[in-house]
């Protein structure tokens, strides 16, 4: 579904909305998702028109202080329009009946995502110690009840019932503005003591640190056993790296409707797979869960944003060999990759790209 709207003043504004103006091979991708990706809501856009702008002159008219308000009302046109706007949804993460954590992404190939989630959290090491999973949309008061329910009560330390029963209620009234779904996973019993004492390091936190992590040791670990031998690297060349960007133009259907997504994509058996998602960590943890599921190995991973620690950290995990972004990536990200022998690349661009490491064999 293109637009889903929640009120009768959005679904009268949805009305307005042509899908004609929309490419065919964009309409259908967002059709056939079992989710809707992107929503129409009412906007005004105010602009100025091409072949009249001129910065000289307001700036002119802001001086003498004369007609300030009039004239930018004849400069200026504004425009009523539906538009369409990327959905962030919160996911809930559920291992063995436990909590875990709460993403904002976007609320598409959710099971990649929870298991991307979890290899780079380092929960599980191979696909097969996730024995089952299932994805559920909260779209009733009687699911967002049961589930918050069962989340109040395993986080509470409110002895007060009335307290109690007021929070729940007030949480419950606020959630109905966000769109909710919930991965719950099934992994081995290894795992599950593994969760159970990530859970018992992050419950006496006093402050969010680095998304929940106080300890500068978790935040910044020691990957050295993920490190990679330069020599299995091959670099890629300028030409490859073109011709993935060109394929990810075109495939970058929720992007291409609403300018508000990152991807990451990579090249299998000469065929491209790229995962969209509002958080850019959230399209490489995506990606990664793919990688897991299937079994296979890639040779580069193409980003469509710059490349911060993050991404290096959960490529050197996943024993990806390169890691290309469309925008710059910083320091402290091409110096972790040199040390464990990721190849970074940056600022692929229409007929360039620059190299930051693993760029002696060139």
């Amino acid at each position: 579904m293109i637009a889903q709207s929640d009120t009768e003043t959005d679904a009268k504004y949805s009305d307005n909305f042509s899908v004609n103006t929309l490419t065919n091979k964009t309409s259908e991708t967002l059709k056939s998702s079992a989710t809707p990706l992107a929503r129409n809501h009412w906007a005004q856009k105010h602009h100025y028109p091409t072949d009249k702008y001129n910065p000289n002159n307001i700036i002119e008219t802001r001086v003498a202080k004369t007609n300030i308000a009039q004239t930018h009302m004849q400069q200026i046109s504004i425009d009523c329009q539906s538009a369409s706007l990327a959905v962030e949804a919160g996911v809930a993460i559920v291992i063995n009946g436990i909590h875990y954590a709460v993403l904002m992404a976007s609320p598409h190939q959710l099971e990649y995502l929870a298991v991307g989630f979890l290899f780079s959290e380092g929960l599980i090491q191979h696909s097969h110690e996730l024995l089952d999973w299932e994805v559920t949309q909260l779209n009733d008061i009687e699911n967002y009840q049961q589930f918050t329910q069962d989340s109040f009560m395993q986080d509470s330390f409110i002895k007060d019932s009335t307290n109690e029963s007021l929070e729940f209620a007030q949480s419950l009234s606020s959630l109905q503005d966000y769109d909710i779904y919930v991965v719950e996973l099934v992994l081995n019993q290894r795992c599950h003591q593994r969760i159970q004492a990530q859970r018992r390091q992050l419950a006496g936190r006093t402050g969010c640190g680095m998304c929940g992590i106080t300890g500068l040791t978790q935040a910044l670990p020691d990957l050295s056993i993920y490190r990679q031998n330069r020599q299995k690297a091959d670099t890629p060349s300028l030409d490859c790296l073109l011709a993935i960007r060109q394929q990810v133009d075109t495939m970058q259907h929720t992007h291409q409707l609403t300018g508000a997504v990152h991807a990451a994509a990579t090249m299998y058996n000469q065929q491209l797979y790229l995962f969209e998602d509002v958080g850019r960590h959230n399209a490489l943890d995506k990606l990664i869960g793919w990688q897991l599921r299937n079994k296979v190995e890639i040779s580069c991973v193409l980003m469509t944003s710059r490349l911060s620690i993050e991404l290096v950290q959960k490529s050197i995990r996943g024993r990806i060999p390169w890691l290309v972004g469309m925008s710059a990536p910083t320091s402290t990200a091409v110096r972790v990759a040199e040390r464990y022998g990721l190849g970074l690349a940056g600022f692929l661009r229409d007929n360039r790209v620059t190299y930051y490491s693993n760029y002696l064999d060139l």
